[in-house]
């Protein structure tokens, strides 16, 4: 007979299986099993209860700014706060790196729900001790309640991250509680993803050209390229809706290669002194082989280099500057020009400024829609002209849709304009006609 040492082994692994290592919450497991064990206890008179999810919002920075043992310690506070605030009927577990969920047994409506989730937030945005330092955070919380002894674990934990995703969408610091219209909306945007996969692969995604001038002379100098897509059940859908879609569901990258095939063998037969403006995505600013795809479509259809221009946006420099910096300099080592978009919209404008090198810079429509009215906008736009003049760029300002706007631009300086003032985007049949027609006149002008 083996010797008992006063402990149940078996009972111990168990234990250490459904506990968090770090923080000693319980985790994944011992969540799921939870919620499992009270959908059961509720099987014959489902009254409902609320689970949620909490996202640290900005953890990874704090964690990189402060090394990993800072950001365990600041986990471990958050475990303790957390577990504090849960009073002995509810249950809180560490389901991922930087995410928690809750149980609150005795939640029974949405309003409760968020009115409870609020005060986690708050208790999470209290200082944390770093050290000698203090690092603040915030947090988003996606809840849903069991309403019905159809729903699963599982289900209810979905509906949950599908709220969590909706408030961190919204903004830092936000409560969501999963709706009917959620659910139909997420339904939407997976019948949207799947006719998206349909199209990339058939093809049937095409490439409209907006003009941008000279906005001394109005004459054209370039196109940016915007991808525009009409599906044969969905009807058109909007490059609002389903460029982000793209991004979320990974097809950003074919969705991009082929508008930009289509959009480089259509400005083949524009004059050569005309340029092609195309963006990159965020998630193209981190893979390595963005550069190779963009290179071998140029080769394919034999459009030069140096009338390509890649405009990518300071969010996408922000997901991992040393790779977007990796890239851009591939890009510019093989002639083509990167200008950075939707600038004074984004983070840290001036340190991009500095760490990259840009050929253009592009002034975001919301200031040039009220440079007329808004003395800040003005300062603003004066500001950034003088400033690219001082670092050698071109400036391009967007979103011009009124003649006094241009006469503003021109008087503080401004080069370039794109915007409906100058033509809408149009399809390649389409802009073939409008510069035959330009320049058709231009040289009548010059005759």
């Amino acid at each position: 007979m083996q010797p008992s040492f006063g402990f149940d082994e078996t009972r111990e692994n168990t234990d250490l299986a459904f506990t968090d290592p770090l923080t000693g919450l319980g985790n994944h497991r011992r969540f799921f099993d939870k919620v499992d064990r009270l959908i059961s206890d509720r099987a014959d008179d489902p009254a409902p209860f609320t689970v949620g999810i909490i996202d640290l919002d900005g953890f990874k920075p704090i964690n990189d700014l402060f090394g990993h043992k800072a950001g365990d310690d600041i986990l471990i506070q958050v475990g303790m706060r957390l577990r504090a605030a849960m009073d002995g009927h509810s249950a809180v577990t560490r389901i991922g790196a930087d995410e928690f969920a809750f149980l609150y047994p005795m939640v029974f409506s949405e309003d409760a729900a968020a009115e409870r989730a609020r005060m986690l937030i708050e208790v999470l945005s209290a200082p944390y001790d770093v050290g000698e330092r203090t690092a603040r955070l915030s947090a988003s919380v996606g809840c849903s309640l069991f309403y019905s002894g159809d729903e699963t674990t599982e289900i209810l934990v979905n509906k949950a991250e599908t709220a969590l995703y909706h408030a961190k969408r919204s903004g830092r610091g936000r409560v969501v509680v999963y709706t009917r219209e959620m659910e139909e909306a997420a339904k939407r945007v997976t019948r949207i993803e799947q006719a998206l996969r349909r199209a990339v692969s058939a093809g049937e995604v095409e490439p409209h050209f907006q003009p941008i001038v000279d906005l001394k002379t109005r004459r054209v100098v370039g196109f940016e390229t915007l991808a525009r897509w009409t599906d044969r059940d969905l009807g058109f859908v909007s490059p609002v809706v389903f460029i982000p879609i793209a991004e979320e569901r990974g097809i950003i990258g074919p969705l991009s290669q082929l508008v930009l095939r289509k959009a480089t063998e259509a400005a083949r037969s524009w004059p050569e002194e005309l340029f092609l403006s195309f963006n990159l995505s965020p998630s193209q600013l981190v893979d390595q082989n963005t550069g190779l795809h963009i290179l071998a479509i140029l080769e394919r259809t034999g459009f030069d280099p140096r009338r390509l221009e890649i405009e990518i946006t300071e969010t996408g420099l922000m997901t991992d500057p040393a790779s977007a910096e990796k890239i851009v300099n591939d890009l510019r080592r093989c002639g083509i020009r990167v200008s950075l978009d939707d600038f004074g919209t984004g983070q840290s404008s001036l340190g991009r400024l500095r760490e990259f090198q840009f050929d253009k810079l592009k002034i975001d429509r919301a200031f040039v829609s009220s440079i007329l009215e808004d003395r800040p906008s003005e300062h603003i736009i004066r500001a950034i002209l003088a400033m690219c003049e001082g670092l050698g760029m071109d400036v391009v300002a967007e979103g011009i849709e009124q003649e006094a706007q241009a006469s503003r631009l021109i008087e503080f300086g401004c080069g370039g304009g794109q915007g409906y003032l100058f033509g809408k985007p149009a399809d390649a049949d389409a802009t073939l006609g409008y510069l035959r027609d330009a320049f058709r006149g231009a040289r009548r002008v010059g005759a």
